[in-house]
């Protein structure tokens, strides 16, 4: 009886795993098929229905229509700009707080950690006043700044957790053998900290590289626009949308992302053990 319990159990496991991999797939491989379809033939027949022929006209009508290439630089711009701030802020903060320790450390990483409640929308309003005060309004910095900030409190939370189960054994022969704290945080644990790096700058990434709400509220010109702004630019008059070309530079916006975060999947993974699972 238990051994059909447990037969019973994996089957029933394998086909929700099996509907889950479906509901994830499908949708991508329906995006990728539309962007090789062609435009008449979307047009003429079941939007959901196999291509009956396949051309790469669409990706060249993307780069046609609107400003792909420079609405993907603007977006890297943003997400390395922004990443680097997480990176560099996050670990400090955290170092500050775990290893160096300090009064009323508790209190403060209490007050990073309330920033994971704030919504993002309340901040627009004022962030628009100051950047308009300050000159900052239509920059890389008006994105790149509240991005960093509002990803800042899960960042210092994750590094936190993990520099929480770091022997203090370690920091200790080092400060024996005269490293100091600068040293002890370049040559020990910022190595030990790559996992966690690109746990968060993954999952930040992701963020970052689909925002639209910052960037609309703050970018004034063309020129600085990201993809998801850019991605505008493919409706026409009346409403009428180029969904052939849309999909394609949709295609071409979302592969690199998927490639990087597939070849550094296994690392995320062991950020999330090594730190958040921990904590």
């Amino acid at each position: 009886m238990r051994r059909e319990r447990l037969d019973v159990h994996r089957s029933l496991n394998g086909v929700f795993v099996g509907l889950i991999v479906v509901a994830q797939v499908y949708p991508l491989a329906w995006l990728f098929l539309t962007a090789l379809r062609p435009e008449q033939d979307f047009a003429s027949s079941n939007p959901f229905s196999l291509p009956g022929a396949l051309t790469l006209d669409n990706f060249a009508r993307a780069f046609e229509t609107g400003n792909l290439g420079l609405n993907i630089l603007n977006s890297l711009v943003v997400t390395f700009g922004a990443n680097l701030l997480i990176v560099a802020l996050g670990m400090m903060a955290a170092y500050a707080l775990e290893v160096l320790g300090f009064r009323l450390r508790g209190f403060v990483r209490g007050l990073f950690l309330i920033g994971i409640i704030v919504p993002v929308q309340i901040a627009l309003v004022p962030l628009f006043i100051d950047y308009a005060a300050v000159g900052l309004l239509d920059t890389y910095g008006s994105m790149i700044i509240p991005l960093a900030g509002f990803a800042l409190p899960m960042s210092i939370y994750l590094f936190s957790s993990f520099y929480h189960y770091i022997p203090p054994e370690t920091y200790e022969a080092a400060s024996l053998d005269g490293a100091g704290p600068y040293r002890i945080f370049g040559q020990i644990t910022l190595p030990l900290s790559l996992n966690t790096i690109v746990t968060i700058v993954l999952v930040n990434s992701i963020f970052i590289w689909n925002d639209f709400i910052f960037a609309n509220t703050f970018v004034l010109s063309d020129g600085l626009k990201t993809i998801p702004l850019g991605l505008q630019n493919y409706i026409g008059a009346m409403g009428n949308v180029d969904w052939t070309a849309t999909f394609a530079a949709v295609c071409v916006t979302i592969t690199p992302l998927m490639l990087v975060f597939l070849v550094l999947n296994k690392a995320m993974i062991q950020g999330l053990e090594s730190g958040a699972a921990k904590g």
